[in-house]
């Protein structure tokens, strides 16, 4: 078995992670979360239905039981049981209502027949022709960004190139100005903190205050929209009408959809791709000449394989709407089931050698970090093609990549649903 000195990843001679006891997991301590492939390893051999006592969660963690999980929108639906709200929640409700407005349920957040009536709108306003359009802004955007470093011959790879390039494309899209993406990135980043289920009560009502201040900056948007649409995906969401509802989006599902899918799907889960990419080049260095020798061949699979080994989501969650069994385990209704996609996408059942990254991998492309069934991404086909732009300027204008000694932690930012590397500093030599 080696373990890699940076990462601190167990991989076995089979390529397959190496496991952990079952009883020390514990995804909320930061060791687990900079490294989780073990634990998942053991969930998936020891557990594949584990009852985490410390969020009351199922978490499900085979590829198949994962894929069918998903599948089966009747007894794993969207929708959360009806609870009394806790302190915390009252207290964000309280702000939403005195300073913003309350955030109306997400697309994710929603199930049939709703969510195929307004996942109707998305996929109008993400339809292939829109993505199509934006194909020369982003090649030159890659370009743009490297061409602000080129001449360093070093960067923060996930500061400088793998936060702006996603953001910047969506924020054209959305009406944002490009000035203004830090500050956006800083209401993104409140939002995912809160939904990483790792926050005090002091810091989700800082959450809830950075997201009201997103809020009044997009609201003087929607509202030119609605005067002058133009040919931008925002304009199409605030004034395209869902048939069946017979009205556009409200303010409030407005706003939902402006942090959830939009910016936060839309370039949270792209950037973080894109950082693990290069931190997983320059770990595995004979695949590294191989992309540089053909990027036409192995840039597409290598788009695959970042997504299958560093899954940008780890777990989303589904409620059992009636009691399920599973590997003989009673999941009762109304429990919250963990879905584990990260761990699915390492698991040695579906993928040969699974935690070895390989750009010969003929099957990369059947992971599952879009998710699967009626809620698979709607921004995948724009994520491939952010990730496809970022792996080719990599290939074609670094000859070598490196890390800064003393320089990465490698850490990865707490987060319960989302694997965010913090940031990532190398050195390069420029290609000739």
């Amino acid at each position: 078995m080696e373990i890699h000195p940076q990462t601190g990843l167990g991989v076995a001679d089979d390529g397959t992670d190496v496991g952990c006891p079952v009883a020390s997991i514990d995804f909320f301590a930061p060791a687990v979360n900079d490294c989780p492939y073990p634990a998942y390893r053991t969930m998936r051999d020891e557990a594949p239905v584990w009852l985490d006592e410390r969020t009351k969660m199922y978490i499900v963690t085979r590829y198949d039981d994962v894929k069918a999980v998903l599948r089966d929108t009747e007894r794993f639906v969207n929708r959360r049981p009806e609870i009394r709200p806790g302190r915390r929640t009252e207290l964000t409700l309280a702000l939403y209502k005195e300073k913003g407005w309350v955030p109306g349920p997400t697309l994710a957040g929603r199930d049939d027949p709703n969510h195929k009536e307004m996942r109707g709108l998305f996929n109008h306003a993400f339809r292939p022709n829109k993505i199509r359009a934006l194909e020369p802004q982003l090649e030159e955007l890659a370009q743009r960004l490297v061409d602000d470093f080129i001449d360093d011959g070093r960067c923060d790879w996930v500061r400088q190139f793998a936060v702006p390039l996603p953001l910047i494309m969506i924020g054209m899209q959305m009406g944002a100005d490009e000035s203004d993406i830090w500050q956006i990135k800083a209401w993104t980043d409140a939002w995912v903190q809160r939904l990483g289920m790792m926050q005090t009560e002091e810091e989700a009502i800082w959450s809830t205050e950075m997201e009201i201040e997103a809020q009044h900056y997009f609201q003087p948007i929607f509202e030119r929209l609605r005067v002058e649409p133009d040919d931008s995906l925002l304009s199409d969401l605030v004034n395209t009408v869902v048939p069946e509802w017979g009205r556009t989006l409200t303010d409030e599902e407005l706003h939902a959809e402006m942090m959830a899918d939009t910016f936060v799907g839309g370039s949270e889960t792209s950037t973080n791709a894109i950082s693990a990419g290069v931190r997983l080049l320059i770990e595995n260095p004979m695949q590294w000449e191989k992309l540089k020798a053909d990027p036409d061949t192995y840039v597409p699979v290598m788009v695959e394989e970042v997504l299958r080994m560093e899954s940008p989501v780890q777990r989303l969650i589904r409620t059992a709407a009636v009691d399920v069994e599973l590997h003989g385990v009673l999941i009762p209704e109304g429990s919250t089931v963990s879905v584990a996609y990260a761990a699915a996408n390492r698991d040695d059942r579906e993928f040969d050698r699974p935690g070895e990254f390989d750009l010969d991998r003929k099957d990369a492309r059947n992971h599952l970090a879009f998710g699967f069934g009626i809620h698979h991404c709607l921004g995948a086909t724009l994520a491939r093609r952010e990730l496809q732009h970022s792996f080719d300027q990599v290939a074609r204008r670094f000859d070598d990549l490196w890390f800064i000694e003393g320089e990465n932690d490698f850490s990865i930012a707490p987060n319960y649903h989302l694997r965010a590397l913090n940031h990532l500093n190398i050195g390069f030599t420029a290609a000739s």
